[in-house]
């Protein structure tokens, strides 16, 4: 008999989360530890959406997501997770850049970037301290008509090498280009300023693993293999959730799925206004990425002067089409060293990360497909060798992933790494304003993208979802607040 992965749930719940990426997470923890009775819902057998991980023979365990985000991140977790949590985020040694522009390295926050704006890019200090002051002062009001390429013209005019530093990363870290609103650039630029970039000691797997800990302790029902079929409506209310094929009614629904399938599929444009329809239509999709994961021989280290994190390109000049074509210029390296997994085997990894589109490979046929996979993987250890010489005689274990794959696992709309444009924010917003009890929270509008974004948003959507059932309260349970 088939495995059943609702055994014993209730047929009711206060708030119902469909999908555990990092917002779903932490939006079921905020809402459990209120006593809310919370169900956690995710397709996949595995917690933590795009910020997971996976296991290969050899003791190899790979992140599949950047390991690397703004400071904001420890204060996130120890206010809505735990202290030990918040405790092994750790500062990253050494972010590298090599193109034909330039070759540094630097500690990415402000101090050091103002150095090297000034000295080696021969910028004058008033303009570099402006710059930061108005990527600083940037929020969600401001108005939208600036572009990022628009802000850089602004401060730094012709200067497409100060350009490509400052904007590398922040296409790497979400997405964004040169086209998007400035606000978009600007207040993730500011988070990763103030001290640097950091990331989580113990692997993603050690992560979500201290987080599904804690989602017990504050009483969330946690399921995994749940996949949510239909989200039920009724003069204009949530009323019920369609999970595996069984009816469970809930007072609220939190979507950390994809936005745009939340509401023509999982809802149906039937329940919303059409206004509201033309907006989500023109919601764009963000793009997905291709992987390529490599796990170094046991006795095989690489020294830490190849830094953490890697910005490689062989484009002579930045363009956003570049860094997204299916003939790649850009690679992202993220080396992990032995002390990124301390209580693991020892073990050197590298993850080369490029921007991609997923119509480049949701056309090809199996053969070609497989053929293209190899392809990458040929191509980046053809690139890596110059940096870690003889890396295909020094490896263990090589394979890639593709925009196809993160749709597999993720059920995410083409794979899209991080959710839409900024026009979704918001229709995200909104969103229970057409259906009451109704919600999302996920890598939407660029700003919210990353893993510190993806959990503040969580917080922001538990928060009205609280104030939502507080109006309303159940009569059937008792609610501590």
């Amino acid at each position: 008999m088939p495995k059943d992965f609702l055994k014993d749930a209730r047929d009711e719940y206060d708030v119902v989360v469909i999908g555990s990426g990092l917002a779903g997470l932490t939006a079921a923890n905020i809402l459990g530890r209120a006593g809310y009775r919370v169900m956690l819902a995710e397709q996949h057998y595995k917690l933590g959406g795009m910020a997971t991980w996976f296991k290969r023979p050899g003791g190899h365990i790979f992140d599949v997501s950047l390991h690397g985000f703004p400071y904001g991140m420890i204060k996130s977790c120890r206010r809505y997770w735990t202290k030990e949590i918040a405790d092994s985020i750790v500062q990253l040694k050494a972010i590298r850049f090599d193109n034909p522009m330039f070759s540094l390295t630097t500690s990415y926050d402000r101090e050091d970037f103002t150095n090297l704006l000034t000295t080696k890019f021969g910028i004058a200090p008033q303009t570099v301290n402006d710059f930061f002051d108005a990527a600083r002062n940037m929020n969600f009001y401001d108005d939208q008509s600036m572009t990022t390429g628009q802000l850089f013209e602004r401060f730094f005019p012709g200067r497409q090498d100060v350009v490509r530093l400052l904007m590398e990363p922040i296409v790497y870290a979400n997405g964004s280009t040169l086209e998007d609103p400035a606000i978009t650039y600007g207040i993730v630029f500011s988070n990763f300023m103030s001290k640097g970039v950091f990331t989580f000691e113990g692997g993603t797997d050690r992560l979500v693993e201290l987080m599904h800990q804690d989602l017990l302790k504050s009483g969330v029902d946690v399921r995994i293999k749940c996949n949510v079929e239909k989200i039920n409506v009724e003069q204009g209310s949530v009323r019920s959730v369609q999970i595996n094929g069984r009816t469970i009614k809930t007072r609220a629904v939190v979507s950390n799925s994809n936005l745009k399938a939340t509401i023509l599929k999982l809802v149906g444009p039937e329940h919303f206004d059409r206004k509201f329809l033309d907006d989500t239509q023109a919601v764009r999709l963000n793009n997905s990425s291709t992987q390529v994961y490599i796990g170094m021989k046991p006795d095989e280290l690489i020294d830490e002067s190849m830094g953490d994190l890697f910005f490689t390109s062989t484009a002579k000049e930045f363009r956003t089409d570049l860094l997204l074509s299916r003939d790649v210029t850009s690679r992202t390296y993220s080396f992990y060293y032995p002390r990124t997994r301390p209580q693991g085997r020892p073990r050197c990894l590298i993850v080369s990360s490029t921007n991609a589109h997923y119509s480049d490979w949701a056309t090809l046929d199996e053969a070609a497909y497989e053929a293209s996979k190899q392809e990458l993987i040929e191509s980046t250890l053809d690139h890596l060798d110059q940096y870690v010489p003889n890396i295909r005689q020094r490896l263990d274990h090589v394979e890639a992933s593709t925009p196809k794959t993160f749709q597999h696992y993720t059920a995410h709309v083409e794979g899209a790494s991080f959710g839409t444009k900024f026009e979704g924010l918001a229709v995200s917003r909104a969103l229970p304003e057409q259906v009451r009890g109704l919600y999302h929270a996920g890598s939407v509008g660029i700003i919210m993208s990353g893993w510190l974004g993806a959990i503040n948003y969580g917080v922001i959507v538990a928060s009205s979802v609280d104030a939502q059932l507080m109006k309303a309260p159940d009569t059937s349970a008792t609610v501590e607040l």
